[in-house]
């Protein structure tokens, strides 16, 4: 099959790789129908090589048909439409029960301390093969999969998978009251994901960002939004009653403008060997923090600031002294996307389109496309805000090397 591969700093390519297989008697194969480029791909095309290995296959947001069960399969058929979630639970242990699938003890990662697995992202979690492909192998499929129906398009399930759950945690764990002003930083993909939900919930809703294009889309759904500059906080604050919003979600994560000096720290740890840059990664601050420490700024006091953008350091220093006497509400953490999955199914099957699914694709193309879509995405060249790929695989019947389980 074709799949997109990673070999290097900026160098993902696709190549043709084996097909994958049914290894448990609890895997499902999927044809995938369509996948995207998330803004957290981007920390591997940048950042994380070095714990990723030459050919890894990259992707997280993935749906497609089901082609092949394994034999401890009871809830799945060939034929099924399912969107696949990007972390891998398996539903039952102490931290599923409770709705915290991102932390299952089943799939946790314990080799490097982390949470569950997820697909395509790197040996911190699990180094599972990704959806970026023409087919993908589900572990646990019983529990890992949302199936839907048969006569909405894509678009309209696809971001089940990561960006629309994450947004949804992410306005959750904010804790807006009734009433509530929100600021959202950063109109990626679950900004405006988060800016919409949390408007349709009554909220006013302030979103930042300095990509003429995102400020563009978000404005269509009723959110106030503003440019990056010197003045943008101070005028947040203003208009707030000088207090500032009683919730900043914080959407862009590691990759925030600002702080040049650790802008050059990531530019050389993804260029170190391997060995040499791992410690880094995992000990060092490497975090560029001014959307971080900008959204502490902002919230009023007794506020929350919710974290979506993904961090990667273990060093990073934080304005301990401000947060404490602000007295401020801070919630982060990897989306349980399971979790929130009955709340959004009705939303995104709705007819009104309530959360504007249909209005985030700015770029479609095949899956041999994804390089220099990966390139233009990074970049934020040509209007671009997310990318979906159509691997284009035929329908036709798909078997393991050894027609069984393994």
């Amino acid at each position: 099959m074709k799949a997109l591969t990673w070999h290097g700093k900026r160098d993902v390519r696709v190549e043709q790789v084996p097909d994958p297989s049914i290894l448990e008697p609890t895997d499902a194969i999927i044809r995938v129908t369509s996948t995207a480029i998330c803004g957290s791909d981007l920390h591997l095309y940048e950042l994380l090589g070095p714990f990723l290995d030459r050919g890894d296959i990259l992707g997280h947001e993935t749906m497609g048909e089901v082609v092949e069960v394994g034999s401890e399969i009871r809830t799945l058929v060939p034929g099924d439409r399912v969107v696949i979630p990007f972390n891998i639970s398996c539903g039952t242990c102490w931290f599923c029960r409770r709705g915290l699938q991102s932390q299952c003890e089943t799939t946790q990662v314990r080799e490097y301390g982390s949470g569950a697995a997820l697909f395509g992202y790197t040996k911190l979690y699990g180094q599972v093969p990704g959806g970026q492909a023409e087919y993908l192998r589900v572990p646990l499929a019983d529990y890992n999969h949302v199936k839907v129906g048969g006569e909405l398009p894509d678009d309209r399930y696809l971001f089940l998978s990561d960006i629309l759950p994450t947004a949804w945690q992410g306005v959750d764990y904010a804790h807006i009251p009734v009433d509530g002003t929100v600021a959202v930083l950063g109109l990626g993909p679950v900004g405006q994901f988060a800016a919409r939900i949390a408007r349709s919930r009554g909220h006013r809703v302030l979103a930042v960002d300095p990509v003429p294009e995102r400020r563009a889309m978000a404005a269509r759904h009723d959110i106030e939004v503003f440019d990056l500059d010197d003045d943008a906080i101070p005028h947040l604050r203003d208009i707030t009653a000088g207090r500032g919003p009683d919730s900043v979600i914080d959407a862009v994560g590691l990759e925030a403008h600002g702080n040049p000096a650790i802008s050059v720290v990531q530019q050389a740890v993804g260029l170190l060997p391997d060995p040499l840059a791992r410690p880094m990664l995992e000990h060092a601050g490497v975090d560029r923090l001014a959307a971080l420490h900008a959204a502490i700024d902002l919230v009023r006091r007794g506020g929350t600031v919710s974290l979506s953008g993904v961090y990667a350091g273990d060093a990073d220093i934080l304005p301990m002294k401000t947060m404490f006497d602000k007295q401020i509400t801070l919630r982060m953490g990897q989306c349980n996307v399971k979790r929130w999955t009955d709340d959004l199914l009705p939303l995104v099957e709705d007819d009104a389109d309530p959360l504007g699914v249909m209005d985030l694709v700015t770029h479609r193309a095949p899956l041999d496309d994804a390089p220099d879509l990966y390139r233009t995405f990074q970049r934020k060249e040509d209007g671009c805000i997310k990318v979906v790929l159509s691997p284009g695989s035929a329908p036709a019947a798909h078997a393991s090397d050894a027609q069984g389980d393994l």
